[in-house]
């Protein structure tokens, strides 16, 4: 469960509809790990998290839309965008405002119903540009201050599940889904 959220950050999530995120340092802890192929190439590892993973679902199951937007380009990341039905990908972009104005005019959606979850500074300039800003409880101190909200959680360790909860509580879907996994 959420810790209480402030009301003007429950009315920002309430209008929500799209939920974009970073990756590095969001969807992941922010490490990335190097390791030696059997050809003298490179062979990247991430690490991303389960509940996170459970959540991007039921945002799909509930007719949300889901992207990431990173400066980085990597096969992980591809591989993560599939298994989670994302409906945007963008890598290899670290000026993210064009790729926001793009991804909001192909969703037919305004700006205050997009969130954006991240954790260093290239990702304030989206921040202010969307509904609500989130950042990770691992973010930079100057993205935790112009945030409107930060998770209880650092990237990679359930950030996004925290996004999730507290939109779908903002939105009255949470009790939908705990009630479809019997919590009482």
């Amino acid at each position: 469960m959420i810790h209480p959220v402030p009301d003007e950050v429950k009315a920002r999530a309430a209008k929500i509809k799209l939920l974009l995120m970073d990756v590095d340092g969001v969807l992941t802890d922010g490490k990335i790990y190097f390791f030696p192929g059997p050809d003298n190439t490179v062979i990247e590892v991430k690490t991303f998290d389960t509940q996170d993973g459970i959540a991007l679902q039921w945002l799909k199951s509930k007719g949300f839309r889901t992207g990431v937007i990173s400066g980085r380009k990597s096969f992980a990341t591809d591989q993560r965008v599939i298994q989670a039905h994302m409906d945007y990908s963008y890598q290899g972009f670290t000026e993210k405002i064009p790729i926001i104005e793009e991804i909001m005019k192909d969703a037919g959606i305004s700006s205050d119903e997009i969130a954006f979850v991240g954790d260093d500074l290239t990702d304030i300039v989206v921040f202010h540009r969307v509904g609500l800003g989130i950042a990770t409880a691992n973010a930079r101190s100057e993205v935790k201050d112009e945030a409107n909200w930060v998770t209880p959680n650092p990237g990679g360790s359930g950030a996004i599940r925290d996004a999730v909860e507290m939109i779908f509580q903002a939105q009255g879907i949470w009790r939908d889904i705990l009630t479809k996994y019997e919590v009482r």
